[in-house]
């Protein structure tokens, strides 16, 4: 058998002959049941020492290539082969345990709004799906160099774990931030996470066990929606208005259903836009204390405010102790930071920490410190009052869009801030039956039914984001949502 070998070579002779042989038995030049040459022959013919091509034969042995039959040789195995994958469908029965897992994903795995514009093949798609800002807006050199100096500075510390609540100087600047907002806290009581999506998983899962109830908005934040299912909690949802949650609705489901969190989105609510009234709140922090339930307030985007008077966060009329509040740098930065943070006192904070800590250990320090490095309060101001420009104006350009090409009994409520136009089509029209339609026409948008705690108990409604496109694009996307809702009314 003749093998190259290269004498003046760092690699050693006998991984020479190891990935020679291994190349030939994988591409299948050496077939099965090939009696390779015992190792005193090949050693003679490629004159290097027996016990070189004994280590060859060792290691492709041990990866199960090749076998020694005791007094018959040395023979190359067949290949093993690769474990038949079960579908559904291909008359292959998953195992019990699995098959009560089927009919819970089929809903989690229809295509995503983007996937099925993907599939649609148009040549200039554009999706009102997506639910984050616009990454397009965040100066990426300014980061990049803010991080070239976190690591030529800082070093090898901000690659260790660091603090389990978080880096100090980060909670100190979100303090800084938080006030100005009119949120007073210390930086001792904020934890900071990875998103705030994890903030809320730290929150549910460490406060209710399954079977637990907890009230939300119906609509409300669809991811949410699938972590409190998949902790199997029993959610149970409260009406809302143009003012936000009907909390007049709220004392009656707290006395039938003993809820052990109430989660809510005051500001900017996602999917409607809507903002929960002063009074509202109020109302709402009192039956949370004559109930004893924890609040939980998800502030994703309190700060993209384009008009109209400005509310106090649930936290800052929270006495002490009530409300746990959870926010994020993802949506009002960009999203692959992963950063978000959560306020707490008393001992649950203490609680939160440490849970977190078993969790993931710690939120990746480097991103933490460039994110402090750059996340001065003037910087996050400078940079917030570029994107409320830029997002009021997509936002009037949607709004406008929507009067000249959609059919007039669409009913539309006007945000005040945040990303999301909630529509309501008209005549009982489905969103699950226009969304093929519209991604023919290319565009997409989020249905309704995602929204909602109850299984399809709304199929009308629909959610557009207006911050990730520019004018020109938001009209000619909304142009043609218009042709497939007149296509949809004609089918119907």
């Amino acid at each position: 058998m003749r093998i190259p070998l290269n004498r003046h070579s760092d690699t050693p002779l006998y991984r020479q002959i190891e990935s020679f042989l291994r190349q030939g038995i994988l591409s299948g030049s050496l077939s099965p049941e090939t009696r390779l040459p015992a190792s005193r022959q090949l050693a003679q013919d490629l004159g290097v020492n027996r016990i070189t091509v004994a280590n060859a034969y060792a290691e492709l042995e041990a990866d199960g290539l090749i076998a020694s039959r005791v007094g018959d040789g040395t023979y190359v195995l067949p290949p093993y082969p690769l474990p038949t994958v079960t579908h559904k469908g291909d008359g292959k029965s998953w195992p019990l345990w699995q098959r009560d897992l089927e009919a819970q994903n089929e809903e989690a795995t229809k295509p995503e709004p983007d996937e099925m514009l993907r599939a649609a093949g148009h040549p200039t798609p554009i999706s009102f799906a997506v639910g984050t800002g616009d990454s397009h807006l965040f100066p990426v050199d300014d980061l990049r160099r803010v991080m070239q100096n976190i690591l030529r500075h800082d070093g090898t510390a901000a690659l260790e774990y660091g603090e389990p609540n978080g880096y100090g100087p980060l909670r100190s600047t979100i303090a800084y931030i938080l006030a100005s907002q009119g949120l007073q806290t210390h930086a001792d009581n904020i934890l900071i996470t990875s998103g705030s999506q994890q903030a809320l998983a730290l929150v549910s899962q460490f406060l209710l066990k399954p079977d637990d109830v907890i009230l939300v908005e119906s609509p409300t934040y669809s991811e949410a929606l699938s972590l409190f299912r998949g902790l199997r909690l029993k959610v149970v949802g409260v009406p809302i208005d143009e003012d936000g949650m009907q909390v007049d609705r709220l004392e009656k489901l707290l006395q039938q259903h003993h809820p052990k969190l109430i989660y809510t989105i005051p500001n900017f609510h996602n999917p409607t836009g809507v903002c929960l009234s002063g009074q509202r709140r109020r109302q709402l922090l009192a039956l949370a204390d004559r109930y004893n339930v924890p609040i939980l307030e998800d502030d994703f985007v309190g700060d993209l405010r384009y008009d109209g008077r400005a509310q106090p966060a649930l936290k800052s009329l929270d006495p002490g102790g009530r409300v746990i509040y959870v926010s994020t740098f993802s949506k009002m930065l960009t999203p692959g930071l992963r950063a978000g943070f959560l306020v707490a006192e008393g001992p649950v904070y203490d609680s939160l920490v440490e849970f977190k800590r078993t969790y993931d250990l710690a939120t990746s320090s480097v991103i933490q410190r460039a994110l402090e490095a750059y996340v001065t309060v003037g910087r996050y101001q400078t940079h917030l009052r570029r994107s409320c420009q830029v997002y009021r104006k997509r936002r009037d350009a949607m709004l406008l869009a929507i009067h000249r090409h959609l059919p007039a009994g669409v009913q539309v409520i006007p945000p005040q801030g945040g990303l999301f136009i909630w529509l309501t089509l008209p005549d009982n029209l489905s969103a699950d039956d226009l969304l093929p339609l519209a991604c023919r026409e290319g565009v997409a948008f989020a249905p309704g039914r995602n929204f909602f705690p109850e299984p399809s108990s709304n199929t009308s409604g629909m959610r557009l984001s207006f911050v990730t496109q520019p004018p020109e694009r938001i009209e000619k996307g909304i142009e043609r949502l218009g042709k497939a809702i007149r296509r949809l009314s004609v089918m119907s």
